[in-house]
């Protein structure tokens, strides 16, 4: 055995502060998401076109503590977009 592992100071991971949030393992997103993927299968991976459906499962999890509260702007959703989408 090595000495040394008597004389380090432990360990204490802490999580990432973007890119890492829980799981959804109760499944309280997964009508949004489910929503989200068949619109990006209906219209050939366009995300432009499923946007709104985006921001729906984003907002669940949001609400549901799954992920941190954020601004729409740090998402890539700014209002200007959102205007633009709902006149087409």
């Amino acid at each position: 055995m090595s000495s040394l592992t008597f004389q380090q100071k432990p360990f204490f991971p802490s999580p990432p502060d973007k890119g890492s949030f829980p799981l959804d393992h109760d499944g309280e997103c997964k009508k949004q998401m489910l929503k989200y993927l068949l619109c990006l299968n209906q219209k050939e991976n366009s995300n432009a076109v499923c946007r709104v459906l985006a921001k729906d499962y984003l907002q669940c999890r949001m609400d549901r503590n799954l992920m941190a509260q954020e601004e729409w702007d740090k998402l890539g959703f700014s209002e200007k977009q959102d205007d633009s989408n709902s006149k087409i």
